[in-house]
């Protein structure tokens, strides 16, 4: 516990004043999307450089799981509508990178909630998602959120949930189901979203950075 904490203040204080933070896009090898929302990552770096103390907020890298570098991002997102698929060795790799101080936060673009969940079993197949409740510190972690997460987009008309996977008390996975941050963070041009909805997501996003990075 100690070890990994004092791990992510390092890395939290290496990104605050001297290396970059980057999140790395996941390009996984089956069905899916995984290019999805193209000017989501590049606008929430933006606005985490903007309102956060994170002036070296960097860019967005696509990298495969199977790639040799792929362990050295502490901040890994992976979206998209279809049917993702793992190949074993994305699994092993996967399972390896969370194991070892990683966070990975998945946004359902909508239409991956099966498929996801199928996957992420390969991947911890004795590990089930816990809802994460309104008061969890994540909703809290920089700006406050009362009600958990902001209602981005209305798919099926179910409230937003946020889901996660724990490796003992460390949360390795996030994901946000019912709500679509990405859409939120894209251009307003995309979606024609208002820019208080934008922000909200947005706020959502640096939020979620945050606590991964401090937990």
């Amino acid at each position: 516990m100690y070890k990994r904490h004092f791990i992510a203040v390092f890395i939290l204080t290496n990104i605050l004043f001297s290396q970059k933070f980057n999140i790395a896009r996941i390009q996984y090898s089956g069905g899916g999307d995984w290019y999805s929302d193209p000017s989501s990552l590049p606008n929430l770096l933006d606005y985490l450089r903007t309102y956060t103390p994170m002036k070296k907020a960097g860019k967005e890298v696509r990298i495969k799981l199977t790639d040799n570098d792929a362990k050295h991002f502490p901040y890994l997102y992976l979206t998209g509508h279809g049917n993702i698929n793992f190949s074993e060795d994305e699994v092993i790799s996967l399972r390896s990178i969370l194991s070892n101080g990683g966070f990975l936060h998945a946004d359902d673009n909508y239409g991956m909630d099966n498929s996801f969940r199928r996957e992420m079993k390969k991947v911890f197949p004795n590990k089930d998602f816990i809802e994460l409740p309104h008061d969890h510190p994540i909703f809290s972690s920089y700006f406050k959120f009362n009600n958990g997460l902001p209602k981005i987009h209305e798919h099926d008309n179910k409230p937003p949930q946020a889901f996660g996977i724990f490796e003992k008390e460390m949360l390795v996975v996030l994901y946000t189901y019912e709500t679509d941050l990405g859409d939120g963070w894209e251009d307003e041009a995309v979606h024609n979203n208002s820019w208080e909805l934008r922000e909200k997501s947005l706020k959502m996003g640096v939020n979620i950075i945050y606590f991964a990075l401090t937990q």
